[in-house]
């Protein structure tokens, strides 16, 4: 079942949902608006000459900041941004992030299969950020760039994200963090 918004203001009332900081009017009939930081991770696509997935690519990025100057979207380009919210998700619910229908609209995808934000979550959201238009978009800090809504379980995870032996990757981030794929294959897992 997808929360309403008056379960989302309970939750968050509560303290089980976090989102920090909580705009004003970003809660939605069933989600809530989060926003763009500043940082902005681009892809050096001259450092290697492919990917490859059981490697440490962290070579391949750079972070940028987003500063008085929008960033420059380029149409087929593809990039790592976060959301400025902190998220807690508890033990009981996952999240769906999904763009706002206006920025889809315009060619802006947030996220290429990373919409789902397990039960245990702690950190900010990474965002995938593809332009498919055929005009450079600008990303401003701040702006609005996606929504998340709550699905409840049928129970309590046993094994929230981030418990040990689950092999979480991510937990805690708090800017755009790249791929860490490759520790799958370290941990003789695939």
């Amino acid at each position: 079942m997808v929360l309403s918004d008056r379960t989302i203001k309970t939750l968050l009332a509560e303290g089980k949902i976090v989102v920090e900081p909580l705009g004003e009017g970003c809660i939605q009939p069933a989600s809530v608006d989060v926003h763009l930081d500043k940082h902005i991770l681009v892809f050096r696509n001259s450092r290697r000459p492919y990917i490859d997935v059981r490697e440490d690519l962290s070579d391949l990025t750079e972070m940028e900041e987003i500063g008085e100057q929008p960033f420059m979207l380029h149409p087929g380009e593809f990039v790592l941004g976060s959301t400025l919210e902190m998220i807690e998700i508890p033990d009981d619910l996952v999240a769906r992030l999904e763009g706002k229908s206006s920025l889809g609209r315009i060619g802006l995808l947030i996220h290429s299969t990373a919409g789902y934000v397990d039960p245990g979550w702690k950190g900010h959201l990474t965002l995938e950020l593809s332009n498919v238009a055929n005009l450079p978009i600008t990303l401003y800090h701040g702006m609005k760039i996606g929504q998340l809504s709550f699905l409840q379980l049928s129970t309590p995870a046993d094994s929230p994200y981030g418990s040990p032996g689950l092999g979480s990757k991510y937990q805690g981030q708090t800017i755009p963090t790249a791929s860490r794929a490759y520790r799958d294959f370290k941990n003789g897992k695939d």
